[in-house]
Formats: structure tokens, C-alpha cells, sequence
């Protein structure tokens, strides 16, 4: 049985989708020959917790754990709430305070490649013993935080092994990049990080196929597509919601913020009083100070339902009785490649999913080629409108559903069959 040992940062009780991409591979290497061995720090500091999750760890895995420096507790010294929102992806584009602008300097120009590179040299020295002691003959690293793969790169140079890294979002062409206030030096430092792993590394794992394109424009090693995915569970017959409710999960940032679908909104609240009679936001998860005052701006307060961050659990639970489900993103060329870990959970859930986003958006060519949806650029005004107004018709006749196809692609279970195929080394 080949032994692999996988190196990440997210690990229950961490919450947030970074921790199911490898809690899920984990569940069912086994099932192909593939004897995993977790590694994760001992003391992280996690923005988003959820219990759930602990439940989830396959009994019998061996998980190893080392002490790791964070200097966002240090930066919590002078804002907690600050030092909180960044740590969690939260960045303003404007009205940022004085506190905010040095943290995102610091971050980003000091902590190169981010703020947990001080757990390298110390995992390097660390898993140097669980190497031969577990018998491992594969290592994973999984990023971001892209300092992970540096470890990888530490143990590869010290051991015939192979070395996997797998990319969950892009590295220096991720849209966060431009906001950390970088300096030459800095972004040439990270270019050199990330060549450095990607002409390194055995083989690459990504997300999405402009990673990939990205990749390889950069390295000759061999690069695999494994996106992320859904669970298959028992599903009990779900009663809809009654009024028309349109649910976002997960972080919905600033740069996220569909514009356009709030100002249709409000036309269609003084268009039609049964559309404003029945309209329900529903917003799960962290909901940026931004976004709700555009929001608030339009009219749409008192349609707005903020949840907070839920369980995973539940938050499946609402994506399969919500009657329409919301996907968002930066309009950038730098997100397109940007396909979110709940997509996958949202074309499970059988909803008509309402899809915003960047032109030639990885998320939502998958989004057509399953027939899961409707995707629209964040211009849109026109053909937005007429598909919620359509929408709305079949909702009120209680026929509002969407015809999936092509959807077992996106099982964990298959994804993870597709990954073990991928490790065999031979």
C-alpha cells in the first residue's frame, strides 16, 4: 500500500472550504490503496471554526502535529477586528484605516510568501524523522498558505521521494495580490518562490484549467486538473422555501459584490409587488461592511438575512431549499480561474444556480456544461432581469427547478479515484 504523507495548514476544527478539498481525499484514499498520514500545525489560528468537521476524520488516520508561530496573534495587538477581517480574506477596497494599510504592508512586503513561513524550517526538521518512520514515499503539500510547498521543497531535497503539490488557488496571479501594497522586491521574491516549487515539484495538482494554462507556461512538470467537489448523501425530500429566496454562501467579499443584481433587484421590488412581497436575501457566511451598503443603498434591508457563519451542515441544508442559489466573483482576468469550492455543493443541491462573474469564468463554463444555471458578467442588467423575472413566473407556479447533467464527475469519491490514480509512482 503506498504511504502518503499530506501536508496542509487547514485541518478540522478549521471551517471554511479550504479544509474539505483534503478532509474529503483523506475519507477515501484508503479505498485505492493509499495509506494517508496528515500533517497540520499544533496551535493554528483558524478566522472560521467548525466543529462538524472533526466528525468527519476517517478513524485510524495518523495525524501529526508541530507548534507553528503566527504573527497575526502578534498584529491582534494592536486590532483584533482588523488583524481578524485580513486573516479571513476580508480586504476593503476603500475607507481603509491607518492600522489596516501598515498590516497589509507588513503582510505582504515581510511575510514572504505569507505569514505562516515561520513552520518551514521547523517541518522540514520535524517530519525529517515521521518520513522513515511511517515508511512515506509521497508528500502533498496543499496551498494556499503557498508556504506549505516550501516545506515540500525542503523535504524533497533531503529525500527520494516524490513531491505533490497542489494548488487550490493560484499564487502570485491571485486577485488579493494587488491590495497587499507590494513592493518590487517583494513580488519578484514571490515569482521566485513560486518558479522555484513549480519546476521543483514531481507533479502539480490544480483547480481549474486557466491555473493550469498559467502552470504551464511556467514549468514542463506534469500537471493534473482535480477540482474541487460534492458530497453524495441520502437526500430526504426537502420542502422549498416559501418565498422566493436568493442565498449567497460562504465569504461574500467586497470585490465580490454583484452590483448590477442589487439595483435589479430594487427595479423589480417597484416593479412588482408580488416579487417585493416574496424577495428574501439570504446571506451565510462573512458578508463585507461594503456589500450590505450597496446594498442597504438599494432599497433591499428589509429583504436582507444575515446568518453568520453556520456549519457546514447546515449550510447544505439551506443551499437544497433555497428556490435560487448565488455564486460571485471578482470581475478580473486574474479570478477567472477562481472556481469555488461551493459551486460543486450548489449543482448538488438540484438549485438553479445565478452565477456572477468575470468574462471566460472557469466556474461558470462548468456551470453551462452541466446545465446547472445562468452565468452573467457583472455588467449585465438586461438578461439578468429577464432571467429572474422568468425565474419568479415559475416559482409562483411552484415549477422553478433546474435539469443537472454530467454531474458524477464531481463526486469526491470520483475525484478522489481520478488523485490516486495520479500518485501511483512508479
Amino acid at each position: 500500500m503506498q504511504r502518503v504523507l499530506i501536508i496542509t495548514y487547514y485541518w478540522p476544527p478549521a471551517g471554511g472550504p479550504g479544509v474539505q478539498r483534503w478532509l474529503k481525499f483523506v475519507k477515501y484514499l484508503r479505498d485505492f490503496n493509499i495509506e494517508p498520514v496528515v500533517y497540520i500545525p499544533s496551535n493554528p489560528h483558524y478566522p472560521l471554526k467548525d466543529e462538524s468537521f472533526v466528525e468527519e476524520v476517517p478513524k485510524g488516520i495518523t495525524v501529526y502535529q508541530h507548534k507553528i508561530f503566527e504573527p497575526y496573534r502578534l498584529a491582534g495587538l494592536f486590532s483584533k477586528k482588523e488583524t481578524k477581517r485580513i486573516s479571513a480574506g476580508i480586504i476593503k477596497n476603500t475607507d481603509q484605516s491607518m492600522i489596516e494599510r501598515l498590516l497589509l504592508w507588513v503582510r505582504g512586503n515581510f511575510f514572504i510568501p505569507d505569514a505562516r513561513k515561520f513552520w518551514v524550517r521547523p517541518s522540514v526538521q520535524f517530519l525529517s524523522k515521521i518520513i522513515s518512520q511511517e515508511r512515506i514515499d509521497t508528500i502533498i503539500t496543499t496551498g494556499p498558505p503557498h508556504s506549505i510547498h516550501l516545506i515540500g521543497y525542503g523535504l524533497k531535497q533531503k529525500y527520494k521521494l516524490q513531491w505533490v503539490t497542489d494548488f487550490r488557488d493560484p499564487w502570485t496571479s491571485i486577485g488579493y495580490h494587488k491590495q497587499l501594497k507590494l513592493t518590487k522586491r517583494a513580488k519578484k521574491k514571490h515569482k521566485e518562490l513560486e518558479k522555484l516549487v513549480l519546476k521543483s515539484a514531481d507533479k502539480i495538482v490544480v483547480t481549474s484549467p486557466t491555473t493550469l494554462l498559467e502552470f504551464k507556461a511556467i514549468t514542463d512538470r506534469p500537471i493534473q486538473l482535480i477540482t474541487n467537489g460534492y458530497e453524495l448523501q441520502k437526500k430526504d425530500k426537502v420542502r422549498l422555501d416559501t418565498q422566493f429566496t436568493i442565498s449567497h454562501i460562504g465569504s461574500l467579499l467586497t470585490g465580490r459584490n454583484p452590483q448590477n443584481l442589487w439595483k435589479v433587484l430594487a427595479e423589480l421590488i417597484r416593479e412588482n409587488a408580488a416579487f417585493k412581497k416574496a424577495l428574501r436575501l439570504q446571506l451565510v457566511g462573512v458578508v463585507s461592511e461594503d456589500v450590505l451598503a450597496t446594498m442597504y443603498h438599494h432599497g433591499l434591508q428589509a429583504h436582507t438575512e444575515l446568518m453568520g457563519y453556520i456549519s457546514h451542515e447546515e449550510a447544505l441544508s439551506h443551499q437544497q431549499k433555497s428556490q435560487v442559489l448565488l455564486l460571485a466573483e471578482i470581475d478580473s482576468k486574474e479570478t477567472k480561474g477562481i472556481v469555488p469550492g461551493k459551486l460543486f455543493e450548489y449543482m448538488a443541491a438540484g438549485r438553479p444556480i445565478l452565477a456572477i462573474g468575470p468574462d471566460d469564468w472557469d466556474a461558470g463554463q462548468i456551470i453551462n456544461e452541466t446545465n446547472s444555471g445562468a452565468v452573467f458578467p457583472h455588467s449585465s442588467h438586461a438578461s439578468l432581469k429577464k432571467i429572474l423575472i422568468d425565474w419568479f413566473v415559475l416559482y409562483q407556479k411552484e415549477e422553478l427547478s433546474v435539469s443537472s447533467t454530467n454531474l458524477e464527475q464531481y463526486s469526491r469519491k470520483a475525484l478522489t479515484k481520478k488523485l490516486a490514480t495520479y500518485l501511483r509512482w512508479e
